[in-house]
């Protein structure tokens, strides 16, 4: 809320700077025009009006550098608006309108009218603040009131609508509305009463402004909250689940539902894993295990394999499900070759890895289980269960990596391979043909 209150100051500081400008160029303006039509009829300007525009700029330059500033107060806008417009009617009343003085100082009001103080309202709505549009409008009544009860008061005689007879006739109308000491409240309550009505309305639609801009700032807050609390989930559930299921989770839950699809899967095991970890540090173990498995699970995701889980020191991959690969049996095999060359090339605390992978195709039924306070991420089926039994019948063969039949349909073009025969595998009830690349024996 802070922050959206200081957007908001800023973007009222900004107005108010905007209308300070406009302020000074409608003066400049007013000042050119005015000195180019006393020129017209061969006139010097009055100095009461000369100081009064002077005052106008001034009071402008003095303000502008403290909008925003720390020397800025919520009050001084209203102050400011205030004096110009009082300043303006003050010019109606002390401006004479003609240099012998002898024309009654009311035909300033009848001549001109309050319509010189309405862009002050207009000024307003620059700085987003009702309460200021409001204000300017309260201000200008009473400023053109007060002067106009001024004005009036020193006159001797005054006529007003009230003055015309019912039956009014024409000649009646030019006694009375041409008359020198016409006044016309009627007029000036006319002419405020549509000032109020402006400003009000002007008003609202600053408060409404605000609120849209408030609700703009509420909805950018939510989109970031939410990015960054999806970030935070993703990131959590990331380090527990494989990081695209994280993503779909926090993207559709919906897209992680029970379902089919045709894939493939990759089970691998480190071959001796046990020996290796006997007598050793368990931390050593672990971090040794760590860093491994993050090296396979990289390899995986380059093949837009998922890492459903880990399974001690081995693990279980898909492919085509839950996310889409155009042809996963030839993407399991080329992780599973990524995966054989890797541990050819690195050691890991001086000990070299060996895999045993078992690859199977054929349809995955994958979605959540659990309960409704812990729920996984899984994958089952006569194809995971293929998988499982061919990475184990590596030990029989004594190979590294084994696939079924419809896996080896799709190894054409990247691999060499062998047929090993038709094997009862355990668990299975059908006999599976069973294949291994050349390149891995």
């Amino acid at each position: 809320m802070d922050d959206r209150v200081s957007r908001l100051a800023s973007a009222e500081a900004q107005g108010l700077r905007i209308a300070i400008v406009c302020r000074t160029v409608a003066v400049l303006a007013c000042a050119i025009f005015i000195l180019v039509s006393y020129q017209s009829v061969d006139r010097l300007p009055r100095s009461t009006g000369a100081i009064a525009l002077s005052v106008f700029v001034l009071i402008g330059m003095i303000y502008y550098p403290l909008i925003g500033s720390r020397w800025d107060r919520p009050w001084a806008k209203y102050l400011l608006f205030s004096l110009d417009i009082l300043l303006l009617c003050a010019c109606f009343v002390f401006i004479p309108i003609s240099p012998s003085h002898d024309v009654p100082q009311i035909l300033a009001f009848r001549g001109y009218g309050i319509y010189y103080l309405l862009p002050f309202i207009g000024l307003a709505c620059l700085s987003l603040s009702w309460g200021l549009v409001a204000w300017t409008g309260v201000i200008t009544t009473i400023g053109w009131w007060s002067a106009f009860g001024y004005i009036v008061s020193g006159m001797e005689t005054t006529l007003s609508w009230a003055d015309l007879p019912k039956k009014a006739t024409t000649q009646d109308y030019e006694d009375v509305f041409l008359s020198i000491n016409f006044i016309g409240t009627g007029n000036r309550v006319d002419e405020t009463g549509f000032v109020l009505i402006l400003s009000l309305i002007l008003s609202v639609a600053v408060y409404r402004a605000r609120s849209i801009f408030f609700a703009q700032l509420r909805a950018e807050d939510e989109r970031e909250a939410e990015r960054q609390a999806r970030e935070r989930v993703s990131h959590t559930l990331g380090q527990y689940v494989p990081e695209t299921i994280a993503a779909r989770l926090v993207e559709d839950a919906t897209s992680l539902e029970p379902q089919v699809r045709h894939g493939a899967v990759l089970m691998a095991d480190i071959e001796s894993f046990s020996s290796f970890a006997e007598g050793r540090d368990p931390r050593d173990v672990i971090e040794t295990l760590n860093a491994f498995l993050a090296e396979c699970t990289d390899l995986i995701s380059q093949r837009d394999g998922v890492l459903v889980s880990y399974l001690g020191d081995g693990f279980l991959v898909t492919f085509n499900t839950p996310l889409a690969v155009a042809n996963p049996a030839a993407a399991a095999l080329q992780a599973a070759q990524d995966l054989i060359d890797l541990t050819e090339r690195k050691t890991y605390s001086g000990h070299q890895v060996k895999l045993r992978i078992g690859i199977a195709s054929g349809d995955i039924a994958a979605g959540i289980i659990g309960s409704t306070k812990r729920q996984a991420f899984t994958v089952y089926g006569d194809t995971v269960n293929r998988a499982a039994r061919l990475e184990q019948f590596n030990k029989t063969c004594g190979t590294t990596v084994l696939m079924d039949a419809e896996t080896e349909e799709h190894a054409d073009g990247f691999c060499e391979t062998r047929f090993l025969g038709d094997h009862e595998l355990r668990g299975l009830a059908e006999p599976v043909a069973v294949w291994t690349p050349q390149t891995a024996d």
